[in-house]
């Protein structure tokens, strides 16, 4: 259900501003997107977990939060980003 700590850093390493990023929007959006596709994959046999459930809405408004504070400040970034994640097709 989590991710291997390779494809995290996988994710970093694909997503990173700068050498060493770790903790920009960008980032941390990859990463709750790939924590996302798994809890959803992970509903499709277990319909009833209703404790990962909430787990997965608190993820979705996390990353929904972080996408609206790049809107805010770089519009172009957003775009971009949603692009690459394949967001809102």
């Amino acid at each position: 259900m989590s991710i291997t700590l390779e494809r995290k850093a996988e994710l970093m390493k694909e997503y990173a501003t700068k050498e060493g990023d770790t903790g920009s929007p960008e980032v941390q959006v990859a990463i709750l997107t790939e924590r996302i596709v798994n809890l959803t994959e992970h509903f499709k046999d277990h319909k009833k977990d209703n404790h990962s459930r909430r787990g997965l809405l608190k993820m979705v408004s996390q990353r929904r939060r972080l996408l609206d504070y790049v809107k805010s400040k770089e519009e172009q970034r957003y775009q971009n980003l949603i692009g690459r994640l394949g967001l809102r097709r």
